[in-house]
């Protein structure tokens, strides 16, 4: 079992990297941030810092969406992140429920979601993809292996995230709850050809 600290993006700067350092000192494995960007600070810029200022806890946001950035600039972040931090950083992804609808828009769809995962990893890994009809590439990044979670708890999400991610993100506490949806990913996964026991979940 490995333990992680959440932001919501409400406090200081300075109070963000002494609780990430904190946390690091105590054993934590993950820091992770809320990504939106409406209701709370944007929250790579203060992962940026947090991660110059740790050495080992890995930083990601909890989550990020496929409908507020265009691909390529998000794809750019995320291998920043990944070179800043020297690979400490996981991405998750969801349809974007809080983030859009404070916008006034409708959250992305699920296959939105499963694109974006591939396209913006495809990109960190420094790997070309389609874009606008053209092909690019992210030639100044160490093509890190960043690994994807999905915020996933309706069946078909559940399935995705089995078929596509590293890991589920579940904001749940109930144990049995916990076992019900993750093993419906774990049954995707399987049903996909791949090892169910490598699907993390939060």
């Amino acid at each position: 079992m490995e333990f992680a600290i959440c932001f919501k993006g409400d406090m200081p700067l300075e109070r963000t990297v002494a609780l990430c350092k904190q946390a690091e000192v105590a054993g934590f494995d993950y820091a992770w941030f809320f990504d939106s960007h409406v209701l709370w600070r944007e929250c790579y810029t203060t992962m940026a810092v947090c991660m110059r200022e740790t050495k080992k806890i890995r930083y990601g946001p909890c989550v990020t969406n496929p409908g507020v950035r265009e691909w390529t600039v998000a794809g750019s972040v995320f291998a920043n992140m990944c070179d800043v931090s020297d690979g400490r950083f996981d991405l998750g992804v969801g349809r974007g429920d809080s983030s859009r609808r404070l916008l006034g828009y409708k959250p992305c769809t699920l296959q939105e979601m499963v694109d974006f995962g591939k396209f913006t990893h495809a990109l960190v890994g420094r790997q070309s993809v389609e874009f606008m009809g053209k092909s690019q590439e992210l030639t100044w990044t160490h093509g890190h292996a960043m690994p994807i979670w999905y915020a996933a708890y309706g069946p078909k999400a559940l399935t995705e995230a089995g078929r596509h991610a590293d890991g589920i993100i579940l904001q749940l506490a109930d144990p049995w709850l916990i076992k019900y949806f993750a093993d419906q990913a774990k049954l995707a996964a399987q049903a996909a050809d791949r090892d169910p026991r490598t699907l993390r979940v939060m």
